[in-house]
């Protein structure tokens, strides 16, 4: 009696389907993402132009995505105070970015251990891992060309994730993946074609969205495939830590420091986002092509539903 493979053969994905349709093999995938990152990959160091000054009046984030747009606060900032925050939040979201991309390199290295060394699969990853490690040198030195401070996350969610790296399951890995590449990466659609914003933060988030979107499809098409075939305690166990995160993620989103920075009261700041009807239409607008899409794989039920929905992220 032969023992039964640990690898899913190419045959076995032509029958794997989910309510999206038959899934894709998985090495096909990976072979067109690596064509496509052959063809459209940046370094930020050479493509953009980091010794060109700062533009006088220009926004740092486009203002109708700033935290405070539209709140009786921001009706009395004046229009200088605006753009400073807005410089201040932009090196906010940042900082974030370069915090969750360190956490899922480790989390793509783990994905990965176990695979074999010379699949497209493995070969992507790698890639991948490669991507964000500019992106997180990019962010860097775009905080720096700003001014503004690095902004770190709460004690307690660096604590958090450090055990997430340590006990994420593959689906759970994935799960959080998309959440913090899908909602930057809708602002920053918006943000790289807006002749308001400085050139140096266009041209770094269209280097972004470019190579994001890649991985956003890399990571969606592992989901697919692992709440298909993980046990089902891995598939609840995926809908509570995805929830989790989205509760975690969206109170991290905006570090409250940047309000102090720019002379505002924060724990006023912090309650008028909060009670902004504006902002939390943007957010769940961000969100929104990301959790029809766990709804519709299965993601979104139960428990994991309600943290979803108590993270302020699905309407």
């Amino acid at each position: 009696m032969t023992s039964a493979p640990t690898e899913m053969t190419v045959t076995d994905t032509d029958v794997l389907r989910d309510a999206l349709g038959l899934l894709k093999d998985r090495e096909q995938v990976a072979e067109r993402l690596l064509d496509s990152s052959a063809k459209h990959s940046f370094d930020p160091d050479t493509e953009l132009d980091w010794d060109a000054p700062l533009e006088e009046g220009k926004w740092f984030w486009p203002p109708e995505l700033v935290s405070l747009y539209d709140t009786p606060l921001w009706k009395k900032m004046s229009p200088e105070q605006q753009q400073d925050l807005s410089r201040h939040e932009a090196a906010s979201l940042a900082s974030l970015g370069i915090w969750f991309e360190i956490i899922l390199m480790q989390l793509l290295v783990r994905h990965i251990y176990d695979k074999p060394v010379t699949s497209a699969h493995v070969r992507y990853a790698l890639t991948e891992i490669a991507d964000e490690c500019r992106h997180s040198k990019m962010f860097a030195r775009m905080i720096q060309k700003g001014g503004a401070p690095a902004y770190p996350v709460s004690r307690l969610n660096h604590n958090l994730a450090r055990v997430l790296k340590t006990v994420s399951t593959t689906p759970g890995s994935f799960a959080c993946t998309l959440l913090g590449e899908e909602i930057l990466d809708w602002m920053q659609r918006l943000t790289f074609p807006d002749e308001r914003v400085q050139t140096i933060v266009r041209g770094v988030t269209r280097i972004h969205v470019v190579e994001e979107a890649r991985h956003v499809r890399y990571a969606r098409e592992e989901l697919r495939r692992q709440m298909v075939t993980a046990p089902r305690w891995e598939r609840e166990l995926t809908r509570i830590s995805s929830g989790e995160a989205a509760r975690v993620f969206s109170v991290a989103f905006v570090n409250p420091a940047v309000y102090t920075q720019v002379g505002l009261d924060r724990r006023e700041a912090v309650a008028q986002v909060r009670a902004s009807g504006h902002r939390r239409e943007v957010m769940q607008s961000g969100a929104r092509r990301l959790t029809d899409f766990l709804d519709e794989i299965g993601v979104l039920r139960g428990v994991g539903r309600r943290l979803w929905r108590s993270s302020g992220l699905l309407a």
